[in-house]
């Protein structure tokens, strides 16, 4: 996740705490993720309208999978 660990985030809650105060969080974070859900919605329904996506997907993948048989092929 980005390169995060445990120290990095421990030490983000810190500061976040530090800055906003106890009483704040909650809200932060509660608005953070109803942002997140609502961006991830959004992207979910813009992917269902656009035409021939889940055949781009797919063509990926038998492309994906002839790319794998090649590199064994070559060896």
């Amino acid at each position: 996740m980005f390169g995060l660990g445990a120290p990095e985030l421990i030490v983000i809650l810190g500061i976040a705490f530090l800055v906003f105060g106890g009483k704040k969080l909650p809200e932060i974070g509660a608005g953070l993720g109803k942002g997140l859900k609502s961006f991830k919605n959004g992207l979910r329904e813009v992917e269902e309208n656009v035409p021939g996506l889940n055949e781009i997907k797919s063509l990926k993948e038998e492309v994906d999978k002839v790319k794998d048989l090649g590199s064994v092929v070559g060896k």
